[in-house]
């Protein structure tokens, strides 16, 4: 691979698998009310959060973890204003205990909160004024959930960065063009541990651990724990019961942290879980699983960087295609590069064709069923080429090469979804 590549590779890694705590989309709300906290130097005594659709959609069923049970948008731009560490980024309210909590709730109580939807032609889009007296912030995130773009106090801009029109919500991330399967197959073959170990190791490290909290707590419609008890503990309902129970427990309020992936910890939950429970079941080594998730992260954000940050397309779906390549990974083991990048390939293809159809309804309880439906068609994608099966191009928006049916999916999920992202959130807004 050539070194500059190999460094993007590394440097995109590095970039997309962080450490957040909650809906990553809340927590981004709560960062910016946490930096207008810092710009005002004081509590606000009024606030106003304009947010674009896909902010809305995604915040306003979801709780807002260290609040005691809070949801919306009020909630987490009340939580970044009372408590939140700017420092922390998407870690902002990690240090929110029951004092935290109950300040929290008594600032909300007292303080007016507005939200109103923007205008604006960015998919990714927060800005948060806040007041204290005659004094006023304004804290503007676009594009991904970290992205000051804006820091102001009393019209003085403080921190500013230029915008692109119309972005889809991956600009001024690492260049992304330079994935492919081919590509991230070559880089899962010949990456230098030390390059990469540390930010696999801690995906494995957190994800694991919020999945067992999810198994041993009572966390939204218990996801997890319905699979393993209808179906049994095959090693086929472990990887979707674990990837599915950190999604009960991260929908619901609890404060562990997870390891994202596109912006996604439900992302990040599904393109790691299933992979970590076939590498145990297979009694694989450290070395094979680290490469085998290095696929199923890479796959998944490649799947990702068309379809943009945020849409009418259940992420999760990238994600299952993703822990489907790095399980078929896994199982390649000892084949030669080109047999392996057909079995990844016809992985992903059959998987695409499944899913592809699953709607994004914003972030809540039901993600978890999600995932577990996309896990599953990430496995049905691989045992149907496994069993010399296979979808092939014409069949829907199926292509010839799995690189031209990754591109019909992002136009699809980018382009065609359009109107059904308008239409979900008006029945969010003024029907539910």
């Amino acid at each position: 691979m050539e070194p500059q590549i190999y460094r993007d590779y590394v440097n995109i890694l590095k970039k997309e698998l962080v450490p957040a705590m909650g809906c990553t989309e809340p927590i981004a709300i709560a960062y910016a009310a946490a930096v207008a906290h810092r710009a005002l130097g004081a509590l606000a005594d009024r606030m106003e959060v304009e947010a674009s659709g896909n902010i809305i959609k995604n915040v306003k069923s979801v709780f807002v973890p260290g609040t005691g049970g809070l949801r919306g948008i009020p909630a987490a731009a009340a939580a970044g204003m009372a408590v939140g560490d700017p420092d922390l980024e998407l870690e902002v309210l990690s240090k929110a205990g029951e004092a935290e909590q109950a300040a929290i709730q008594a600032y909300l109580k007292k303080t007016p909160i507005a939200v109103k939807l923007a205008d604006s032609p960015h998919i990714f889009d927060i800005l948060i004024r806040a007041w204290h007296g005659e004094e006023q912030a304004l804290v503007r995130i676009a594009d991904y959930h970290t992205n000051l773009v804006r820091v102001e106090k009393n019209g003085q801009v403080l921190q500013e960065k230029s915008l692109v029109p119309q972005a889809s919500g991956d600009e001024g991330l690492t260049d992304r063009s330079v994935l492919s399967v081919e590509g991230i197959l070559e880089f899962a073959r010949e990456a230098d541990l030390a390059d990469v170990e540390e930010t696999i190791l801690r995906q494995v490290r957190l994800n694991t651990a919020i999945a067992q909290e999810g198994l041993r707590g009572d966390y939204g419609a218990n996801i997890g724990k319905v699979l393993l008890s209808t179906y049994g503990d095959d090693v086929k309902i472990r990887a979707k019961a674990k990837a599915a129970a950190g999604s009960d427990a991260r929908m619901n309020g609890c404060g562990l942290p997870v390891v994202i992936v596109s912006g996604s910890g439900n992302q990040g939950l599904t393109a790691s879980l299933p992979v970590i429970e076939f590498a145990k079941e297979l009694e694989a080594d450290q070395e094979t699983m680290i490469r085998a998730l290095l696929v199923s992260n890479l796959v998944t954000i490649h799947l990702k960087t068309e379809i943009g940050r945020l849409s009418a397309y259940c992420g999760a779906v990238s994600a299952g295609c993703g822990s489907g390549a790095g399980i078929a990974w896994l199982y390649g083991q000892g084949k030669d590069p080109k047999a392996l990048l057909k079995d990844v390939s016809h992985t992903i293809v059959n998987a695409l064709a499944v899913d592809s159809g699953i709607v994004c309804d914003g972030a809540k309880a039901s993600c978890a069923a999600k995932i577990a439906s996309a896990v599953d068609a990430g496995l049905l994608g691989f045992y149907m080429y496994q069993n010399g099966q296979q979808f092939r191009g014409g069949d829907g928006i199926i292509s010839n090469g799995v690189e031209e049916t990754i591109h019909n999916i992002g136009l699809l999920a980018a382009q065609g979804m359009r109107d059904t992202d308008r239409e979900i959130l008006n029945i969010m807004t003024t029907r539910c």
